[in-house]
């Protein structure tokens, strides 16, 4: 019993220390989702130019989702006809490339994982076209497509298919600051924490569990600590599937992302690590699904090949220009409560969190909830 209660304790100080960190990024990207229209993405990723999945990606870093509702909406911007690398890349920036991820990022392990994560991201949407243009055949992108127009539920379906944007005209000021763009804020991060946290409490429990039961000896040997060149080669190869076993996805495995990097895994493998949230069993069944078995199995070869190039890249670049953080910066809390600048700031947006889930709930918010799982 003293051991599963002092990997509860580590899992409540980790929640503790990133409560406010959460509210404001997912207050921050629902500022932004609340007059972002749903069809402006559709229209816009008709292609798989540079051009198209740059911005792609820049509308996925809007569109911030749950990897979950992600795979969903990807998949229903391909059925309405945007290009499937567009809506891959789409689905990548808006699981990974998201203001809530670069926060706690930046909160627990250092800013410099934070730019490491962006640069990683973009690195793997430009692998990932490289790969789909050489290898994805017309044969499989026809049958994906069949697949795919069956409509056979994954998960989230119905959240990914809500739109909860403003739909008055004006200026971004203006629409944002009216009655019906306090809603549509309010409406976007309750629909978002909802989505989110089954898989951050998982995360936060899993990561409580291996920081407080599993010997640094055991990750350091795993890792290969002994021996820098090859633990720098070994982690991005290792951190992917390190991530599909643990079935933790989107910011729900930043806990423990810390615990693996405090025992020893590589810079680039806490990077490739993240990205596979992508990659995890449920998902892939998910994918199978949505665009059959041969197109699931192509999307986790080239989607572990692009997430090991970018994690590898990030390694000796960042390496190479000095901006690897010393391990001992990382922190998994388990000071618990305290009067310290933590815990004013959780106050504080603790207050802003009550306020939005009273705006969703007398406008209509509880019938959403019920919705979130709904039809494709």
């Amino acid at each position: 019993m003293h051991a599963v209660a002092h990997a509860l304790a580590m899992a409540g100080s980790m929640a503790w220390e990133i409560a406010w960190a959460l509210v404001l990024g997912f207050a921050l990207s629902a500022v932004v989702q609340a007059v972002v229209r749903r069809s402006t993405v559709v229209g816009a990723l008709g292609d798989g130019r540079p051009r198209t999945l740059a911005l792609a990606a820049g509308l996925g870093m809007a569109s911030s989702s749950c990897s979950y509702a992600a795979v969903a909406l990807a998949r229903s911007l391909f059925r309405k006809g945007a290009d499937f690398t567009a809506s891959m890349a789409f689905e990548i920036a808006s699981t990974n490339l998201v203001v809530e991820l670069g926060v706690l990022l930046a909160l627990l392990m250092g800013w410099q994982f934070t730019l490491a994560e962006f640069t990683g991201g973009l690195l793997m949407i430009v692998v990932l076209a490289l790969l789909f243009r050489r290898l994805l055949s017309a044969q499989l992108l026809g049958a994906a497509r069949r697949q795919a127009e069956r409509g056979l539920a994954g998960a989230m379906e119905g959240h990914a298919a809500m739109d909860m944007s403003v739909r008055r005209e004006g200026s971004f000021a203006a629409r944002l600051c009216s009655p019906e763009g306090f809603t549509a804020t309010a409406h976007v991060f309750v629909m978002e924490w909802a989505a989110i946290l089954r898989d951050l409490v998982l995360g936060l429990l899993i990561a409580g569990a291996i920081a407080a039961w599993v010997p640094d000896s055991f990750w350091q040997a795993f890792f290969v600590t002994g021996h820098p060149l090859a633990a720098r080669l070994w982690g991005p190869l290792v951190g992917p599937l390190v991530a599909m076993a643990s079935f933790v996805c989107s910011v729900g495995n930043v806990p423990l992302a810390v615990v693996l990097w405090k025992g020893g895994i590589s810079f680039g493998g806490v990077v490739s690590f993240i990205f596979a949230d992508l990659l995890i069993l449920p998902i892939l069944n998910i994918y199978r699904r949505y665009y059959g078995l041969r197109m699931a199995g192509f999307l986790l070869g080239t989607f572990y090949v692009a997430m090991v190039a970018a994690g590898a890249v990030v390694e000796f670049a960042f390496g190479a220009l000095g901006l690897v953080p010393d391990r001992m910066t990382a922190r998994v809390p388990s000071g618990g409560v305290a009067w310290d600048h933590t815990t004013f700031l959780n106050i504080a947006f603790l207050l802003l969190a009550a306020l939005l889930v009273v705006r969703f709930l007398r406008t209509g918010g509880a019938a959403m909830l019920r919705m979130m799982g709904g039809a494709p």
